[in-house]
């Protein structure tokens, strides 16, 4: 009869982790011993497998985090050497910035200089351009022109007669004048003009001319064998043209009665609320009106 197992055994055979004592060691036979011990190494050996197989985890583990630290490592390097390369780029562009900001100053300093010094020859230009036109002003100074005669004198000799002629129709009291030179301008006759070519007559006395210019002011209608014709000073041709300007604005307070006057050069004058006043030009006058509100309706257009 075998003998029988003991259930504290049985237990403890059932728990192999737990550890036995010597007295149980003792009463095994060497059987059980054998098999117990052969357990026991087996559980040891497998533990030290997956004691193995732990540790191989752990290094490949171990091994991966090393290669993620190398690259890591590679990639600061890299990224260090991206950073330096950087830093000289935009050191690099700063100074070229900074020596195109010093060139841009110098040219516009060069700009500058030369916007004045054109500044100062347009002025220069300018002031040439008012004395070369005064020069040719004073040049006609003696000059009278004759505006709206039909060309049917063809020589020099006739039209001092013609003048003549027009002295005696309109102006008797003033007398004969002495004439120096009388011509047509221009020269040569434009056939697609439809009025006729002034006449220019150059007297020997400034103020001879003033007088007769004065006498038609005065008469205001002039004539010529009983059509209208108009006397006025012979300005430069910039003169002219300023005057000009002045035509319609002109001949519109003119017909109001506020008896407008071009002054040389070309300032138009008139009397206003018992006070006179002169305009260079339709941007001061049109300041001027502004607060004039019958003189804005009467300009309407005109400035």
């Amino acid at each position: 009869m075998g003998r029988q197992r003991n259930p504290q055994r049985k237990e403890k055979e059932d728990s192999p982790e737990k550890q036995l004592s010597e007295t149980e060691i003792c009463n095994m036979t060497e059987k059980e011993f054998r098999i117990r011990f052969l357990e026991y190494m087996h559980r040891m050996f497998k533990k030290q497998e997956e004691t193995d197989e732990k540790l191989n985890y752990l290094c490949k583990k171990l091994e991966e985090t090393d290669e993620k630290i190398n690259n890591l490592s590679k990639s600061q390097e890299e990224m260090k050497s991206d950073i330096a390369a950087i830093k000289n780029t935009i050191e690099s562009i700063n100074s070229r910035l900074g020596e195109a900001e010093d060139r841009i100053s110098e040219l516009e300093d060069k700009e500058a200089k030369h916007t004045q010094t054109v500044l100062q020859m347009e002025k220069k230009i300018k002031r040439q351009e008012e004395s070369l036109r005064e020069l040719w002003d004073n040049m006609k100074r003696s000059n009278i022109r004759i505006i709206g005669v039909p060309e049917q004198q063809k020589d020099e000799h006739g039209l001092e007669n013609l003048f003549e002629e027009i002295i005696s129709e309109n102006f008797p009291e003033v007398g004969k004048k002495k004439v120096t030179q009388a011509q047509r301008v221009p020269n040569k006759v434009n056939p697609k003009r439809p009025t006729p070519r002034h006449i220019i007559i150059t007297m020997a006395n400034v103020q001879d001319k003033e007088r007769i210019l004065q006498a038609a002011r005065e008469r205001r209608k002039v004539t010529y064998k009983g059509s209208p014709i108009r006397l006025s000073n012979d300005f430069s041709t910039e003169t002219h043209q300023a005057r000009k300007e002045w035509t319609e604005i002109y001949k519109v307070m003119q017909s109001k009665g506020l008896n407008p006057r071009i002054l040389y050069p070309a300032r138009l004058s008139f009397k206003i609320e018992g006070e006179i006043r002169s305009f260079t030009d339709k941007k001061r006058l049109r300041e001027f009106i502004t607060t004039k509100p019958a003189m804005q309706e009467m300009l309407k257009g005109l400035v």
